[in-house]
């Protein structure tokens, strides 16, 4: 702990005396995180300051076809900006090339060094972390533009629905060759 003038601790000195702690050994990119954080913060700030600003109303309960198509729609929109080759010059500053995934897919890793580029490079190249970004947008466009919303989420979630068959028709060739 770090005492400055007055016996007032700094507050700067314990966060980096925190961080320390937390990353030990690791190269752990704590302020680019926060940085993602803030923007993601500011957005859903300034988009329910939009819904209020505007008088839209929050839906009592969401239906349940909405909930599973977001889900669907959130799923493939994430995976596509995430994995698909086509996708991946919009990764490159982020990420390096590493290999091909699963079907269509590529794998890539972060880029050293650590800090805002390397939190970027984690967020724009793993589904999980990029599925809160895409639902939120979702949700602000169910207020917003609904139909057009629906629109988009059904699409990627009908390209869901195609990949899981592409895969079981592959599985079921692989079988009747077997077999």
């Amino acid at each position: 702990m770090r005492v400055g003038r007055g016996g007032r601790m700094s507050a700067l000195h314990e966060l980096k005396d925190q961080a320390r702690a937390y990353r030990g050994n690791e190269d752990r990119p704590l302020g680019g995180y926060l940085a993602v954080m803030v923007v993601y913060g500011c957005l859903v700030g300034l988009g329910t300051l939009a819904v209020a600003l505007t008088g839209r109303k929050l839906p009592q309960r969401v239906p349940k076809e909405d909930l599973v198509v977001l889900a669907l729609g959130t799923h493939k929109l994430s995976r596509t900006l995430t994995k698909d080759a086509v996708t991946s010059p919009l990764r490159a500053p982020f990420t390096r090339y590493s290999g091909t995934g699963g079907p269509a897919e590529v794998m890539e890793d972060v880029r050293k060094p650590s800090g805002l580029r390397h939190s970027l490079g984690e967020l724009l190249s793993c589904p999980f972390c990029l599925d809160m970004w895409v639902v939120t947008a979702f949700a602000f466009g169910l207020l917003f533009a609904p139909r057009a919303t629906r629109l988009v989420a059904g699409a990627f979630a009908t390209l869901a629905g195609a990949d899981f068959l592409q895969l079981a028709y592959a599985k079921a060739q692989q079988i009747t060759e077997k077999g």
